[in-house]
């Protein structure tokens, strides 16, 4: 019998040492390593004693060209979730499905896989931190304890495999979570790196041969990515990430990872006594109740995929009695704030260095874009100067570092939803807006080349109030 050697692995990236390090080289994590027990692999010896073949299997290699057909999906049923997959679930698909404890994780999977049931498919749900009884008291409270699903309470993958094969395949597996899953051939307790993965690889096995789609869901560490070995975003086919605070009734499912359909959409859903309701309208909601006669408020006309959306963003820019003022974001980049308030210093003749500066955008929503930095700025330059802005007129654009406006994509999408919603105005980047396309735009806009444009159009205004 091999001797079995003892390894260290890093229970963040999953990184190999042969001693006990305090801090990881891999990702720089301080006191993550973690002695697990070694296996004893048949290839685990030296080069001489590994099986091997005499020769190699030859296999056909194909052109590019060819016959190409579209990927078979199963609809889950909520179109809020089937957006954010491309259309549903892929057959023999893995979704990692990530999010803090509390936000609805186990509430939207058991809406999903109770649609689907409904519908006549099988589908299991996996739970190995829940007992049975406390899945059908969840099932209950939404309403959905008549769901033809199938339930059980495991967490030995080879029995879980062993379970699911028998009959016909589900359409839909859920396994809750990941974490809690455990693999004969790993000694290790469940939870750390190596049984993590080696837990995945088995159920990804499962699902290629089957055509089973399985969805992973995975805790969070406290900076929000999912736990566990990086590795295991690299082996599934997507990662969905489930956001939102718990002190708001928003939540938003957005896709960082997908083979079979596009990484920039969303899908908003709110909290309710019932479970999980689908946002169709957004923009709507985050604009309701809205002060619009308060200074430092800009509505924002963005874009998460194909989706146009409109969000408030509040600024509070008030004189500090600190040596260092504060900067706080919430929804936004904490960078890109910095660089906005140095362009405003720099280019718009703002005085910001003795002044406390907040920023948030409502309703619980994380902004990426760039193009939300003149809104942004109108924000800002708003609660400095007391003026508050005009209530029907939205604000997007690219702000460079010379304090030039620069164009974004999909405008007209983002006019038409703010027309749409009553909005009659809008302030975006000059390029795009020329004289030749005016007459074919949804509603006036002003064009602005430079973020002094910006600043003297909020002072002009002042001075008209006055």
């Amino acid at each position: 019998m091999a001797k079995r050697h003892p390894s260290f692995v890093c229970q963040e990236c999953g990184a190999v040492y042969n001693r006990w390090k305090g801090k990881c080289e891999a990702c720089g994590g301080w006191n993550t390593i973690a002695e697990e027990a070694g296996s004893a692999s048949p290839m685990a010896g030296p080069v001489a004693t590994r099986p091997s073949r005499a020769k190699g299997r030859i296999f056909p290699l194909e052109g590019l060209s060819g016959e190409t057909k579209e990927a078979p999906r199963t609809p889950s049923g909520i179109a809020e979730l089937d957006r954010v997959t491309g259309g549903g679930f892929v057959h023999g698909s893995i979704i990692l499905l990530g999010g803090d404890p509390g936000i609805g994780k186990s509430t939207l999977l058991m809406q999903a896989s109770a649609a689907l049931a409904n519908r006549g498919e099988r589908v299991a749900y996996i739970s190995g931190e829940e007992a049975v009884a406390q899945v059908r008291l969840r099932a209950e409270r939404l309403g959905l304890g008549q769901a033809p699903v199938e339930l059980a309470s495991e967490t030995n993958v080879e029995d879980i495999i062993a379970t699911l094969s028998q009959g016909r395949p589900p359409a839909l597996a859920i396994i809750d979570s990941i974490q809690t899953m455990w693999t004969e051939t790993v000694e290790s307790a469940p939870g750390t790196v190596t049984q993590v993965r080696g837990s995945a690889q088995a159920l990804i096995r499962f699902a290629k041969t089957t055509g089973t789609a399985v969805i992973l869901v995975g805790h969070v560490t406290k900076d929000g990515q999912i736990a566990g070995p990086r590795v295991v975003e690299h082996m599934v086919d997507a990662v969905v990430s489930f956001e939102g605070d718990t002190g708001h009734h928003f939540r938003i499912l957005r896709a960082v990872k997908n083979r079979f359909g596009p990484t920039d959409e969303i899908g908003v859903f709110e909290m309710s006594d019932q479970g999980l309701r689908e946002v169709s309208n957004p923009s709507e909601l985050f604009l309701a109740g809205r002060d619009m006669a308060t200074p430092g408020t800009a509505v924002f006309a963005g874009m998460e995929g194909t989706r146009p959306l409109l969000v408030e963003i509040q600024a509070l820019v008030a004189p500090t009695s600190l040596g260092t003022p504060r900067r706080a974001v919430v929804g936004w980049d904490q960078s890109r704030l910095s660089m906005v308030l140095a362009v405003l210093e720099a280019h718009g003749g703002l005085k910001l260095g003795m002044h406390d500066v907040y920023l948030n955008v409502a309703g619980g929503l994380r902004i990426t874009e760039p193009a939300a930095d003149l809104a942004a700025a109108a924000a800002l330059v708003s609660s400095l100067s007391g003026n508050p802005l005009p209530p029907d007129t939205v604000y997007f654009g690219e702000m460079g570092l010379s304090g030039a406006i620069r164009p974004v994509a999909q405008e007209q999408a983002r006019l038409k939803e703010a027309a749409k919603l009553g909005f009659s105005g809008a302030v975006a980047p000059a390029p795009r807006l020329d004289k030749s396309k005016k007459e074919k735009l949804p509603l006036a806009s002003s064009s602005i080349g430079h973020i002094t444009d910006l600043v003297a159009g909020i002072a002009a205004r002042r001075r008209k109030a006055s």
